[in-house]
């Protein structure tokens, strides 16, 4: 069995994530494309982690792809989670990632409606309020905001008896159908750093959009894409990132032809057939990731960027969810996370030392950072011990 060392799995990050001074991207799409998709559960990561892997870039530039050009759309999938992807990958996410998402939550949906009392048949209840919901939007051009759907369909604006959810019936339902991928968070009414969308008809979104593909071949797809970005992953990383089970992963890996690679520690990982080659040393390098940035979030295995197998900076960068926080890296490892003073001056925190030519670049990277939010302090809920100084 081929043997994929820690040091190439580094390298390949470099590249792939186009992280590597000499392997930026040009636009936010192709940015978006090297990592499969982008978290989006932080509006402000869509931006820093475009910002990351695009050497000229302005907020304005993301907003064209998101909202203009629709390039990029957000849709909530794996995990629950907010993303953004390529346009083209739609069809293959909306039949797999996303149905199974959107079937957990309409179930849990109906049930919470039945034991809130407002229905004997929950299932009825989530279909005539989705009828609803789409009845209201089908004449508004540009979308409407949460709060006016919420007034146009009053059904949805109660309150759920629940514990363990949003008791939030609206903001319910339009979970539900996004991940059904009837709406989209259409034009942002906010900056580039908050979320105020206008909900919007995706078929209005996206009129000319591809018809969906089967599940199988949904799932077969995005696993390649997952594969190029980052692999070597092993199976667990897979069935953790897709929030799937090991028969859909491993389906789909057969169907892929993915061969089995040994990894440092004696784990077994999966590569594309046509992408078992070594990739060069890109040389040194140095970023600043954001919140949640997709790199950060791409395995759960992570012992190979956060300093060896007792990974010692894991508990200060991420939360008890496995939130990530900000991070500093150098070379295809975290070294520590950054933050910004009250006057919007970047600062790294480094948990480890790290060579004085590091330092210098880290250093830079921080002073671009802080000339491209122009004294904007990026909010954040998702703030790691290391952000807080513990």
């Amino acid at each position: 069995m081929r043997h994929v060392s820690d040091q190439q799995r580094r390298a390949r990050l470099a590249v792939r994530h186009a992280l590597a001074p000499a392997h930026r991207a040009g636009t936010p799409e192709a940015a978006t494309r090297a990592m499969t998709v982008l978290h989006a559960t932080e509006p402000a990561t869509v931006h820093l982690a475009c910002r990351a892997r695009v050497a000229d870039l302005h907020p304005a530039d993301v907003d064209r792809a998101l909202y203009q050009d629709r390039i990029l759309v957000k849709q909530l999938a794996m995990r629950r989670t907010l993303f953004v992807f390529p346009r083209d990958l739609l069809p293959a996410v909306w039949p797999s990632a996303s149905a199974r998402v959107a079937a957990t939550e309409r179930a849990r949906l109906a049930k919470d409606v039945v034991q809130s009392g407002l229905a004997s048949a929950g299932g009825d209840w989530v279909d005539q309020a989705r009828a609803a919901v789409l009845d209201a939007l089908a004449g508004a051009a540009d979308g409407r905001p949460a709060a006016d759907i919420r007034r146009a369909v009053p059904m949805i604006d109660v309150t759920l008896a629940v514990t363990n959810a949003d008791p939030k019936a609206a903001t319910r339902v339009l979970t539900y159908l996004s991940a059904a991928a009837d709406v989209v968070r259409g034009v942002n009414a906010g900056g580039w750093h908050v979320s105020r969308p206008r909900w919007t008809p995706m078929s209005q979104w996206l009129p000319d959009a591809q018809s969906w593909w089967t599940a199988a071949d949904g799932y077969r797809e995005l696993v390649r894409r997952w594969l190029y970005t980052f692999g070597p992953g092993t199976e667990d990383d897979l069935v953790w990132w897709f929030g799937a089970t090991k028969g859909i992963v491993r389906s789909a890996l057969a169907a892929l032809d993915a061969v089995a690679v040994s990894l440092d520690g004696g784990g077994t990982g999966w590569l594309l057939p046509d992408d078992l080659d070594d990739v060069a040393d890109p040389g040194p390098w140095a970023a600043l990731l954001p919140v949640l940035d997709p790199t950060v979030m791409g395995w759960q295995q992570r012992d190979f960027y956060l300093g060896g197998p007792a990974a010692p900076h894991r508990d200060l960068l991420f939360d008890r969810r496995g939130n990530a926080g900000t991070t500093a890296w150098v070379d295809g490892r975290v070294v520590g996370c950054w933050v910004q003073d009250p006057a919007g001056v970047v600062e790294v925190r480094l948990l480890e030392d790290v060579p004085a030519a590091a330092r210098r670049a880290l250093d830079a990277e921080a002073a671009r950072l802080t000339e491209w939010c122009a004294g904007f302090r990026v909010p954040s809920v998702y703030r790691s011990p290391a952000m807080q100084g513990h």
